[in-house]
Formats: C-alpha cells, structure tokens, sequence
C-alpha cells in the first residue's frame, strides 16, 4: 500500500492505494474511525483486487472543511479522488457512515460505481432517537468530554462474546476518537443527521449490490437488519453470524470471501 496525499477537487486527502489489480475496491470507514480500521482487512484481498482506502474528511488526518460535513459533499470528494487517480469505476464498500457516503455516491455519480457493498450500514435516515443520540454527541465534544465517547463507543462495536478477543483492536478504536479532531466529529455528526433516506434511490440503483450484516450488531438489529434486506430483493445479502457492528475485524475471513465473492 502506498500512502499519499492527493487534491479530491480542492480537498487535500490522505489515501492509500495498492495501485494493482484491474478491478478497484475503495474502503470507505467509519464515524470515529480512520482508514487505518482496515490494515488486518486489506491483506486478505489486495491480491485480488486493486484497494484504496482513504481518510474522510474530518476524521483521521484529512483536513476539516466546514461546520457541516454532509454525505454529499463527501461523495463529491470520493468522486474527486477516483479522477484524481484516473480510476473510472470502482467497487465502494462503505462500513457504517462510510455507507452513507456510499450512497450518496451513487445519487450523485452511478457511472463511477461497478457495485456497492453496505458493510453494517443502512439506507433509512437517522429516526428521532438516533438524531437526538447524536445531539447528545455533539454537545458531549462540544463540552471537552470527548473521552466519554473514547471509553464508550469503540467496545460497543463489537458483539459482546467478542469484545476480550479483540480488546487490542478496542483499543486502536480509543486511541483514534482521541486523535480525531473535535470539529471533525462535530461536522461529521451533524452530516449524518441531515442525511435523506435512500431506499428508494438503491430500488431503482442498476448496479449490483451487497448487503452485510452482524447477527449480533447492537446498532442495527437483526429485526431492522432483516427488514432491509426484505425490502431490497435485488441486493445480495451475507449474515455474519458471530459478529456485531465490525465483521471486518470479528471476523475478517468470512468477510473478505463474502466481498471477494461479490466483486469477482
């Protein structure tokens, strides 16, 4: 993997790239994650295809633009980034709010997207509860408490029979939210709360689609999770059966074939 920077339209952005392989999966992260997430995933499909990762802005070290971060504008600056490295279509594979820049990618620009895959993610937007959640979010790091979320939030990623195996990886999560820098968690928040729901837009999506989800995920439910794929018969849908929110990292085999599957 090599590791850059590189001008998505006028927002400088830290990638990596593999810069092999004739088909390309870009690795969208997380809220309160960065692209180092995927460094155990990335081995087990490099060989197979060409993979990109990339910091989204206002997480990891690419730069804060605004009071807002909306999943438009991060899609334009995906966009931006496969022109910028002469990539004309790519495979996206969102974890989480990576998903939903995802999807805002293909609103915006379906010519650029071979297929995506929703890796714990949804298209419905954020209900009442969620919003006020992440209300709460905001005026926590808003507050200087931002190590609330450090002490909090990474384990609960994880099914809950899996959090002492993966403590380590519990950890890198921590040590990430307290490098993050406040305003870009503040923008990014507030980016998902705006966000629209997009069941409609993927219905009528022509490109091929993955669904991912944990049997065990404590943010989407197997009920809500269930419901989903009910009303999506058009996408492929894989259940990891041992996993919570992070199958990428609980269990990464399992998901790197079901990624591989589909792209190949």
């Amino acid at each position: 993997m090599v590791e850059k920077f590189i001008m998505a339209g006028d927002t400088p952005l830290h990638i990596c790239d593999s810069e092999q392989g004739e088909k390309v999966v870009v690795l969208l992260h997380g809220y309160l994650e960065n692209m180092l997430v995927w460094e155990e995933f990335i081995p087990l499909i490099y060989k197979s295809v060409r993979v990109v990762t990339i910091d989204i802005p206002g997480h990891g070290i690419s730069q804060v633009r605004g009071e807002i971060h909306t999943m438009d504008y991060l899609a334009q600056v995906v966009s931006d980034a496969l022109e910028a490295l002469k990539i004309d279509r790519a495979y996206i594979v969102g974890h989480s709010m990576g998903g939903y820049v995802a999807l805002a990618l293909c609103e915006h620009y379906p010519e650029k997207v071979a297929g995506v895959v929703l890796l714990h993610s949804t298209p419905n937007a954020d209900s009442e509860e969620k919003r006020k959640n992440r209300e709460r979010e905001i005026a926590i790091v808003k507050s200087g408490k931002k190590e609330l979320l450090a002490r909090t939030a990474p384990s609960a990623g994880f099914a809950a029979d899996n959090r002492r195996r993966c403590s380590e990886n519990i950890e890198d999560l921590a040590q990430i939210i307290h490098l993050t820098e406040d305003d870009g968690i503040v923008a990014l928040l507030a980016g998902m709360m705006e966000r629209k729901d997009q069941n409609e837009m993927l219905r009528q999506l022509h490109v091929p689609q993955l669904f991912i989800f944990g049997k065990k995920d404590e943010y989407i439910v197997a009920d809500t999770a269930a419901a989903i794929a009910a009303s999506h018969p058009e996408a492929q849908v894989v259940w990891m059966e041992n996993s919570g929110h992070m199958s990428f990292i609980e269990e990464p085999e399992k998901c790197a074939a079901a990624l591989l599957n589909f792209v190949m």
